[in-house]
């Protein structure tokens, strides 16, 4: 197996990282997640990102809102997730102001709309589309609920690639998917020509299926079963080489919630882009008013079992440019699967969760309100 991340991008990222360490900021952002909007077309089980009023739904960043955050958080990659991207009416020019900028551009979709809406963009060294697969067909199709989605997502991801668009895929992987399955369809990527990103489900307290979340040393187990299948494979993976060993059992690492900051519709997510525990008005208060110390494995419990890329893959990073030696041997050796894990980070002080969703929702559900009767008042004072 081998990583797939271009040369071109591996430079342009890695100067900016080693500008970051010259300049003594510990805590800096490594990918923006742009999120314009919550709303979805379809209604995954794992997903926690959906289950909101529709006056939430119904909200948008707009163009100039999603440049300012660009602009703002500085990092030189953004990732736009959702919801669904491309339902925004708006995407087409959000994603030309990204690349004006010169930053790597991952516009993540479910892909139901990509062919009918591949006009909206150009082909560039900065854009990729990042298109959510969970497995082969059958595994897909139930994981998002619905039949057909699958062979969709595929033939847009053909019809991408056929006019000049760099395009990866993205799986989310949880409990009960055979690792055989699972190598099964990283054979299929590497026959469809397209980088796989992959990381382990994070568990939404609201997301529909509570059932089949991994745990730590699960989630490590099954990973080293895959890469073992994939000895000599060539599969493409768009991570590093550290972050790979990791999700292996083979490294020991920390969160780092700050290095993939999240921008939103209620503003600057606290800690990260999978725990909405609060929110800043700008950049610089995220980063100066978050406790981060009070977040991560071993720290706080819906942190537990949490090996997800948007934390762990900012540490990765780090860690390949403070001893690049190590780096270079995981890649050049692979990733070992058999042996002693490294150590894991104890839970007995971790502290208990605290359930902060509703009273977010209800803020701003009373915004939304405040924002609609403005007009109508003045309407009336007229």
């Amino acid at each position: 197996m081998r990583m797939a991340i271009p040369f071109f991008k591996e430079i342009r990222i890695g100067t900016y990282l080693l500008k970051q360490k010259l300049m003594g900021r510990k805590h800096y952002p490594l990918v923006l997640m742009l999120e314009p909007l919550f709303r979805c077309n379809l209604a995954c089980v794992g997903c926690g990102k959906i289950d909101y009023p529709d006056p939430i739904l119904n909200r948008r960043l707009s163009v100039k809102e999603c440049l300012d955050a660009v602009d703002e958080c500085g990092a030189p990659m953004v990732a736009i997730p959702g919801g669904e991207p491309l339902i925004h009416r708006d995407i087409g020019e959000i994603v030309k102001g990204i690349v004006a900028r010169k930053k790597f551009v991952s516009l993540c979709t479910n892909a139901l709309l990509l062919e009918k809406k591949l006009h909206l963009f150009q082909p560039s060294p900065y854009l990729f589309f990042s298109v959510h697969l969970d497995g082969l067909k059958t595994h897909h199709d139930h994981s998002v609920s619905q039949e057909g989605v699958f062979e969709k997502a595929v033939s847009a991801i053909k019809a991408a690639k056929a006019k000049g668009f760099t395009v990866n895929v993205n799986a989310t992987i949880f409990d009960g998917h055979a690792a055989e399955d699972i190598a099964a369809f990283l054979d299929f990527c590497k026959e469809l020509d397209v980088g796989v990103s992959i990381s382990p489900g994070y568990a939404y307290e609201r997301a529909p299926d509570q059932e089949h979340f991994l745990n730590r040393r699960k989630t490590k187990e099954l990973f080293r079963k895959v890469f073992a299948l994939g000895k000599g494979k060539g599969w493409n993976f768009m991570h590093s080489a550290l972050f790979l060993d990791f999700l292996a059992g083979n490294q020991t690492y920390h969160c780092t919630p700050w290095g993939m900051p999240t921008r939103n519709i209620f503003g600057w997510q606290k800690p990260c882009y999978l725990l909405g525990e609060g929110y800043a008005k700008t950049f610089k208060e995220l980063i100066e008013t978050t406790d981060w110390d009070s977040y991560g494995t071993g720290r706080y419990e819906k942190c537990a079992n949490c090996m997800a890329h948007c934390g762990y893959e900012p540490t990765a990073a780090d860690a390949s440019l403070r001893n690049p030696l190590q780096a270079i041997w995981v890649a050049l050796r692979g990733l070992r699967t058999e042996g002693p894990m490294a150590a894991e980070i104890p839970l007995t002080e971790q502290r208990p969760a605290e359930f902060v969703f509703s009273r977010h929702v209800e803020l701003e559900l009373a915004e939304i309100r405040k924002t609609e009767t403005r007009p109508q008042q003045l309407t009336a004072a007229q």
